[in-house]
């Protein structure tokens, strides 16, 4: 009898598990060694947890099976959790000469909301895979070796397990790991930031809170921020909701709450954008790390539907663009929210820079970030250091909302500049090269709590961010040339040429030869060619002055203003520019102060009002975060550059002569 090897220490439990995949090699694919590894880890933490309860829950199950009465009832009290299972099998136990078969009755005798967790991942399929190629016994007693009960390795611990496990999965698949799990650094800070504000009301005996997550992964957000509220006050329950597309990343979520003793039916699979299967909740709080750059063309349909349902749905202000749903989720977040009348929420949620800046005045962007502005929902955002992710190196921020700001945030928005608060990692994991500590993480939370101005906070109104998007016109001035050979042979070339009549067509060939080379305005050229026209029968149509127009003119600073009929100035399209005006400051003021001085002829287009306040100006919103925090830094002396540029240049001559030598 071999003696079994001691555990590893929790540091390298994740490595420890990942290590049977080379078991797998060969009849396995790399990218099918996750599909293994993650339900049999899982599998085994539900084992450990069930283990000390064990023997009572079977000789119960003998005791009173086939008398009526409900197992679930009965049976999660003997066990001490929210599951059990009455298979006489264990991992250990499976035997060799019929593995598949018991460890598929051992699966088969969990209690429901804990067999479902092995259907999401499919594990079925895998174990016919595993018995066909004589691994499953193996892999089985490998796993029984190792002791994940809770009380060697903690929720938190298990958390980084699954981390590492799920980075290795997405690497070797050439996956993106990003996509199912958030780093355990950032959901602690997104975690303080949305909840620490209620530390005080959370110490409160009994308290009871809710937190939702609509993209929740393998819920590292839930179990922070129950991790978080257990730190302040133990008799505190936060209650979890959530939902997630992936099957895989929700089966582990499942397992993760059912060993909590959470209800797992507020955990929801499906596609949360298209069909939100908590229509009606409200929550206390919420933290999300949607994917980033998603696009929502697959059910644009759904989307836009919802969108028709103005705000009595989730997508009211506006819809993005189809190539990123990070406001969708934005959104539906916000949506979440409970009314102000019940003490509000708090919501927490990690987006790229797109979402800060993407689309002007107008567009479905704008009107999102103008709508959650205005609505004064918008609390703080935190830009992040970037190389913190699996997956990309990409500049990311944690946006802090609500809609029960306290008194001194009412109507204000605080930026934080945390992007050099980090440290790095001894060794990377794909894109993540840099860490957020426990100490950073404090000083963050402390410079948010402050709320004061300093180097890396700055305070604004909500208008601040806020603008009208002036159109400038300038007007239509034309010089024509009519004996122009290259300008001639293009209107030629136009088919609206083709459509005049052949008597048209004869008369301009003849006639514009006998016009001025430059005629330095419109009104002349057609008063000429109209006079030259007549001698051969032919009136000067609107398709002719058109024509003319488009081949034989350009614009001309020189030449006299165009008008139209009633006598006004026409606009040169090709000169029309656009000014962003400050909110609050007075259009025509600001134009007269800025533009005026460098076109006089200009002026404002006061047709292009915005829909909803009629104010001359379309309202846009952005929020330019990276320019409040610029700071200039001088060149150096010319001097100086020159004195290094001699020594460079001393020192490659010096070297071309040893060589030459």
């Amino acid at each position: 009898m071999t003696t079994p090897s001691p555990q590893p220490s929790n540091q390298n439990l994740s490595s420890f598990i990942w290590s049977v995949a080379d078991s797998l090699r060969g009849p396995f694919k790399q990218s099918e060694y996750g599909r293994v590894i993650l339900p049999f880890t899982v599998l085994r933490r539900l084992e450990c947890v069930l283990e000390p309860t064990r023997e009572t829950v079977l000789s119960t199950y003998e005791d009173i099976k086939g008398e009526g009465i409900d197992l679930n009832a009965v049976l999660p009290t003997v066990a001490g959790a929210t599951f059990f299972n009455t298979s006489q099998y264990t991992l250990a136990t499976l035997g060799q000469t019929n593995t598949r078969g018991n460890l598929e009755d051992y699966i088969a005798q969990f209690s429901p909301n804990a067999r479902t967790i092995f259907d999401h991942f499919n594990l079925g399929q895998w174990l016919e895979k595993l018995e066909a190629n004589n691994l499953l016994h193996h892999v089985a007693q490998q796993f029984a070796a190792i002791d994940l009960h809770p009380d060697r390795v903690s929720n938190i611990e298990m958390g980084h397990i699954f981390e590492h496990l799920i980075y290795k999965f997405a690497e070797s698949a050439n996956d993106t790991a990003g996509e199912y799990y958030t780093p355990r650094d950032v959901v602690r800070l997104a975690t303080t930031l949305t909840i620490d504000p209620d530390s005080d009301e959370l110490t409160d005996q009994g308290v009871i809170r809710t937190v939702y997550d609509p993209a929740a992964g393998t819920g590292g957000f839930l179990s922070a921020a129950i991790e978080q509220v257990r730190d302040w006050n133990e008799d505190a329950r936060l209650v979890p909701y959530s939902q997630e597309l992936n099957s895989e990343t929700y089966a582990i979520q499942v397992a993760d709450k059912l060993i909590q003793g959470y209800d797992t039916n507020n955990l929801k699979l499906g596609n949360t954008l298209s069909d939100d299967e908590l229509g009606s909740e409200t929550f206390h709080y919420g933290l999300s790390n949607p994917p980033f750059g998603t696009d929502w063309k697959s059910f644009k349909d759904a989307i836009e539907a919802e969108a028709k349902r103005g705000f009595a749905g989730r997508f009211g202000p506006g819809t993005p663009r189809v190539s990123d749903a990070s406001m969708l989720f934005l959104l539906h977040l916000l949506s979440k929210r409970r009314p102000r009348s019940q003490g509000g929420s708090r919501f927490g949620i990690v987006l790229s820079g797109s979402p800060l800046f993407t689309g002007g005045a107008g567009s479905g962007e704008s009107e999102i970030r103008r709508w959650i502005l205005e609505e004064d929902l918008l609390e703080g955002i935190v830009a992040l250091p970037t190389d913190l992710f699996y997956n990309t190196g990409i500049a990311t921020y944690i946006w802090v909302l609500s809609n029960a700001k306290p008194k001194k945030r009412k109507g204000k928005v605080q930026l934080i500049d945390a992007t050099n608060m980090h440290t790095s990692m001894r060794k990377s994991l794909g894109s993540k090269r840099k860490m957020i500590s426990d100490e950073q993480i404090a000083e963050i939370a402390r410079s948010y709590d402050a709320f004061e101005e300093s180097g890396t906070s700055k305070i604004f109104d909500a208008t601040d961010f806020g603008y009208r998007r002036v159109t400038i016109e300038r007007p239509l001035k034309l010089t024509y040339t009519p004996h122009d050979p290259d300008r001639l042979a293009a209107m030629r070339d136009d088919k609206a040429w083709a459509k005049l009549d052949e008597e048209e067509r004869t008369a301009l060939e003849a006639v514009l030869p006998s016009l001025d080379e430059r005629i330095p305005s419109r009104d002349r050229f057609e008063r000429d060619l109209k006079a030259a026209l007549t001698t051969h029968g032919v009136k000067l149509s609107a398709a002719m002055k058109k024509l003319a127009q488009k081949h034989l003119s350009e614009s001309d600073e020189t030449a006299d203003v165009c008008k139209d009929k009633k006598g006004n100035v026409e606009p040169d399209t090709t000169l029309r520019d656009y000014e962003n005006v400050p909110l609050g400051e007075d259009v025509n003021a600001y134009v007269e102060r800025e533009v005026l001085p460098h076109v006089p002829d200009a002026w404002i287009d006061d047709s292009k009002r915005d829909e909803k306040d009629g104010q001359v100006g379309i309202v846009g919103y952005e929020i330019p975060f990276n320019r409040h925090f610029y700071v200039y830094t001088p060149p150096r002396p010319l001097e100086e550059i020159d004195r290094d540029l001699k020594e460079t240049t001393d020192r490659i001559k010096a070297m071309i002569e040893r060589l030459s030598g």
